[in-house]
């Protein structure tokens, strides 16, 4: 109702009093309104400038475990001939002073035994129970003389009936009885064959007993034991044999990750006679690389820190969780990163040629850093691999954690903001009030106003009238 009210009003008077009421209105409010505007607009620039500061140190953080994570900072086991046998670090493994020599003398190898060729992979080949059961076989040549079930396994059934059994019916059917064997069908121009595969190790052999459904023969075609051959036997199933400095191991697997700590071997090929040498290479680039990065990323956190906290124009100047930001990064320079180190061995970044500057910057002596990388490469290596690492998250958590020191402010301006948009509505609600009142009010009187001018006219018509008659 104001609007069509203002629309009209001061058509009796004259006056404009639709911009009266703005006016009036906007002068009680309108310096609040600037003043809250200008809060908003800095309370927003002050936490945009927190979050800042926090994804910085979260990415500094993040930055160095995945460098750590990724082995780029370790040292790094090394193989003399990779044709034979590559060598990795274990995840979250330490090595240092590695030197061994391997042979490989077999590969680890699955069990494979392939069906006569049919012509037809999807035409009804038979229906019953096939029943496998893992373990180890016993060869002569390649004729399978007995077989020891394997400790703890249990024989698993398969049931193949309608729309199964065809060899492509029944290689699903295995697959998904999760036997510790794979069914494949291989065509070629002599037709389709059923290939069943085991896993590598000695003990993951396997046997297949066949109870036909004498409804629909055909399925004992697929039947392998040391008394029942109907399959051919492609492959045997054996253990890896190697020989560390000499004594021989096997293992079930071609991937070997308990035979010398903290590294991983996997065998490419067996090669009888050949002493593959392992040995260690020191990350020294990538750990120069890596406290040449920490620098920079540094100089970047700290630049941040005190252009936010400028007196003159930063948007957290005295904001306590900046200061204490800004303190705890400066103590990381001196910060014991090696505390189990023997003495005399590298334990801060400054012993590794980190300077503070006088403008709170970090510099980096790369002449002290290759004499530590030199001298004292493993503890380089664990200050920033272990020290560093738990360094940051200890600080993270300081700051950053619940009730950490950035969290409180951020938390602070955050209510702030909430107070101010509170503020804001409780403006606008009053100056709409005062906007209404005063319309109604102006309304009224330009109401009152109109009357009176057509009395006016009335009386100044019949003056008129009566001095003409006279």
């Amino acid at each position: 109702m104001a609007d069509s009210i203002a629309v009209t009003l001061g058509a009796g008077s004259g006056i404009d009093t639709k911009a009266l009421v703005s006016s009036l209105v906007d002068a009680q409010f309108g310096p609040k309104t600037t003043a809250l505007k200008t809060r908003t607009d800095t309370l927003t620039a002050q936490i945009s400038a927190l979050s800042q500061l926090r994804s910085g140190l979260t990415g500094f953080q993040s930055a160095l475990t995945s460098l750590v994570s990724g082995g780029t900072l370790s040292t790094q086991p090394v193989s003399s001939d990779t044709s034979i046998l590559n060598v990795g670090l274990l995840p979250g493994a330490s090595i240092s002073g590695l030197s061994a020599s391997v042979e490989v003398k077999q590969l680890a190898t699955a069990q494979v035994v392939t069906s006569t060729p049919v012509a037809d992979k999807t035409a009804a080949f038979g229906k019953g129970t096939l029943t496998i059961t893992l373990g180890t076989v016993a060869y002569t040549g390649n004729t399978p003389t007995g077989f020891t079930p394997k400790a703890g396994a249990t024989p698993v059934q398969v049931t193949i009936g309608d729309g199964q059994n065809s060899l492509a019916g029944i290689a699903s059917a295995i697959n998904a009885a999760n036997a510790g064997v794979t069914a494949t069908v291989i065509t070629d121009v002599n037709g389709s064959r059923l290939s069943i595969k085991g896993q590598t190790g000695a003990e993951q052999g396997f046997t297949i007993d066949v109870a036909e459904d004498g409804t629909a023969p055909g399925l004992a075609a697929l039947a392998y034991s040391p008394t029942t051959r109907a399959m051919a036997l492609t492959r045997k199933s054996d253990d890896a044999i190697v020989a560390l400095d000499g004594v021989d191991v096997r293992r079930p697997a071609n991937s070997i990750s308990d035979l010398l700590t903290g590294v991983k071997l996997d065998l490419v090929k067996a090669s009888p006679g050949d002493m593959i040498s392992i040995n260690t290479s020191p990350p020294t680039a990538a750990l120069s690389q890596a406290v040449s990065d920490i620098v920079e990323t540094y100089n970047q956190l700290i630049g941040v820190a005190k252009t936010n906290t400028d007196q003159t124009n930063g948007v957290l100047r005295g904001d306590a969780g900046v200061r204490a930001f800004m303190e705890q990064l400066r103590q990381l320079t001196g910060q014991d990163l090696n505390p189990d180190g023997a003495e005399g061995t590298v334990k801060t970044l400054a012993q590794l040629g980190v300077k503070t500057n006088r403008d709170g910057t970090l510099t980096l002596d790369p002449t002290v850093l290759q004499n530590a990388l030199a001298s004292s490469g493993p503890a380089v290596e664990k200050m920033l691999t272990v020290g560093l690492g738990s360094a940051l998250r200890q600080m993270s958590l300081n700051l950053t954690g619940a009730g950490g020191a950035l969290t409180a402010s951020q938390a602070a301006y955050s209510r702030a903001q909430k107070d101010a948009a509170d503020a804001q509505l409780k403006i606008d609600t009053d100056s709409q009030a005062l906007r209404d009142r005063l319309t109604r009010q102006y309304a009224s009187m330009d109401a009152r106003v109109s009357a009176y001018k057509a009395t006016m006219s009335f009386l100044e018509q019949q003056v008129a009238s009566w001095t003409k008659s006279g």
